[in-house]
Formats: structure tokens, sequence, C-alpha cells
């Protein structure tokens, strides 16, 4: 409570500016502003961290979207930081609906950058190559934030709903689960886990942003803890069959040389010993049989 209090997450937009649909999340109206109910989002926040969790933990990604100035350094950095794809340039028509087409810009794109790194450019004339440079430039700005995504993400991280409307559109048709911060002046209809607060200060778009990239950390540690938790049962049953199947020879067993006296065997132990009885031998077999000869 105190982090939303201090990020101004309570602050919505002027009265006369307002959704009536967001009437359950008013709390109050203070100045011709209204106030948003922290205690609903609050638990908003926790319902959505458990959707995101969910979804990263079954192996899905979490497309992080947001292309207000406000908002495109927090959702770049966060989504870098727990290795998730993120749109924080302009939403291009069709991103999820046309995704066919979306990849083949981004192989354009990977081909462009190949080019530039292995030395083709060097063998294009200098108009060709700054066509090439000004298209990857273009792509990178507009797609480098999904240029490893190979399917359609899981879950939509949204800020502000009404400037991303095509995204909220795209999703609901495609079937995606939608977790999005709705200010007073937005429409919580048809959001999955809508998140009341203030979409536009910097302070609030990065704490929301910084939970739900902590949410993926989370559910790839667990991920990661029980993948090691698997391959520690595995190695564990390895050994106990190897303990099993094969005894520990006499002659690999360690000797205490603490308790060693370099005194001579007992007769008992000359003659379980081979080498021994070959070596103290008092008579010299070869010259013994040389005389009988």
């Amino acid at each position: 409570m105190k982090s939303l209090l201090e990020s101004g997450v309570h602050f919505g937009h002027q009265v006369k500016r307002w959704d009536p649909r967001m009437k359950k999340f008013i709390f109050a109206e203070r100045n011709g502003i209204h106030i948003i109910d922290l205690q609903k989002t609050i638990q908003a926040i926790k319902d959505a961290y458990d959707a995101v969790r969910k979804v990263t933990s079954a192996g899905r990604s979490v497309l992080f979207v947001g292309t207000k100035k406000q908002a495109q350094q927090a959702i770049q950095k966060e989504a870098e930081r727990c290795g998730m794809f993120f749109i924080n340039n302009r939403w291009l028509g069709g991103m999820l609906t046309n995704f066919v087409t979306i990849k083949k810009s981004l192989l354009r794109l990977k081909k462009l950058e190949r080019m530039e790194a292995d030395g083709t450019f060097e063998n294009l004339t200098k108009k060709e190559i700054a066509g090439l440079a000004k298209e990857r430039t273009k792509l990178h700005k507009n797609l480098g934030g999904i240029k490893e995504m190979k399917d359609l993400p899981g879950i939509l991280f949204i800020i502000d709903t009404r400037k991303e409307s095509i995204a909220v559109a795209e999703a609901q048709r495609m079937g995606i689960p939608i977790v999005a911060v709705v200010d007073t002046n937005c429409n919580p209809d048809g959001i999955d886990f809508p998140i009341p607060g203030n979409d536009d200060a910097i302070r609030a778009i990065t704490l929301f942003t910084q939970i739900v990239a902590n949410a993926v950390v989370e559910a790839d540690n667990e991920v990661g803890l029980r993948i090691i938790e698997n391959l520690d049962e595995g190695e564990s049953e390895d050994q106990e069959e190897l303990m099993t199947d094969a005894s520990i020879r006499e002659e690999d067993q360690e000797i205490d040389i603490s308790s060693y006296t370099g005194e001579e065997q007992s007769p008992e132990a000359e003659a379980d010993d081979p080498e021994t009885e070959e070596d103290d031998l008092p008579v010299d077999i070869d010259r013994a049989y040389g005389e009988d000869a």
C-alpha cells in the first residue's frame, strides 16, 4: 500500500473524463479528480501476478505492450530483465491475428543483421547499403522486442488499454488473456485481469511493470528448481544402482597408512598373498631345473 501511494497509483483522471464502467474501482472524488480504491488494486495485482506466474510456468511467453512515452523505457527494461518480449514503439496491425506475415518480417530483420555482421555490406554500393540499413533500423524499431518470438504469447501485459485498443482487440479475438493497467477513463470490460491504477505516471507504470516481471522471474526459478530436483533424484537412483550392482573390490579399499608399522606379514597372510609366495621361494626355480637337466 505504501509503495502504491508513493507512486501515485491512486490518482485517476478528471471527473468529467471518467468511464462509468470504472465506477466499482473508484473510492472517492477529490478536487475534481477521481481517487482509485487501492484495496481493490492490491487484490487485482495479486490475481494478475498469479496468472502471469501460471502461464510462465506452463512454458508460455509474456508480451509486454506499452507504446506511450512514459512506458517505453520501463517496458523494455523489465521485459529484458525477465527474458520476455516487448512492444514499446508502435503496435503494427495484425501482430497477433496475422502473425504469419509478422514472422516473415522477423526473418527479414535477422537476415539484414546477419548480412551486416558477415561483411556482405562491404560488397555493395553506398546507396544499397544506406537503403538496407534504413530498412533494418525501421524493422528493429518496431519488431526488435519480439525478434526471437516464434509463437503467439501466452498472455499480454498492457499499459493504457485506450491507446493500445488494437492490441486489446487482437488479443480478445485470438483468445489470449490480458493483464492491463486501467485508469478511470478506460473500459475494464473484456480485460481478463484489470489492474485499476494510474497509467500516466512513470513511477506507477514502473511499479506495475516490475511486479509482472517479478512474477515471470519467480516462475522461471520454480521451473529451474524442479529441473534441479529431478536431476538430483536421477543421480541418486543411478548411484544406488551402481552400489548394488558392483561391490567394492578388496584392492579398491582405502588403506590407513598411519596403522602400517612395516612389520613382517604373518604366515597366514603370506600364504594368502601369491606374490609373496613367489618372491620368497628359497630356491631359484630356473637354476634348479637346469641342474636336473
